[in-house]
């Protein structure tokens, strides 16, 4: 069975940095493009940050570019999440996704991604 499992979260207070781990089991996601996306209470699920199968190129919504670092250690076969200056917008569960694309593009749309974890929660404090 595939499973995608995040790691990492919790409460912080605002300027903060947290750094959000994800781990498949069940198979490998070598040639897999990644993806991070959040939910916020009463909000869809929206697209924060991803990387295509190599690690070589990435995209962020905006709101977190500069602030955010997708990133990805083939060896460890784990996906990480590098959160700096974090502001209570940032608050919400997050949750890791892999889409087979194999060796495709990094992609920002839910619709393209096959397995998902059961997210992890962040809570930012003003």
């Amino acid at each position: 069975q595939v499973q995608l499992v995040e790691s990492g979260g919790g409460l912080v207070q605002a300027g903060g940095s947290l750094r959000l781990s994800c781990k498949p089991s069940g198979r490998t996601f070598s040639s897999y493009t990644m993806g991070w996306f959040r939910q916020a209470p009463g909000k869809e699920r929206e697209f924060v940050a991803t990387i295509n199968w190599s690690g070589d190129t990435t995209a962020y919504v905006g709101s977190v570019k500069g602030r955010f670092t997708i990133s990805r250690d083939k060896a460890k076969n784990t996906l990480y999440l590098q959160m700096n200056s974090l502001k209570p917008e940032d608050t919400a569960v997050y949750y890791c996704a892999a889409g087979n694309l194999f060796r495709g593009p990094p992609v920002s749309s839910k619709n393209e991604y096959d397995y998902w974890g059961q997210g992890t929660q962040v809570t930012v404090s003003s």
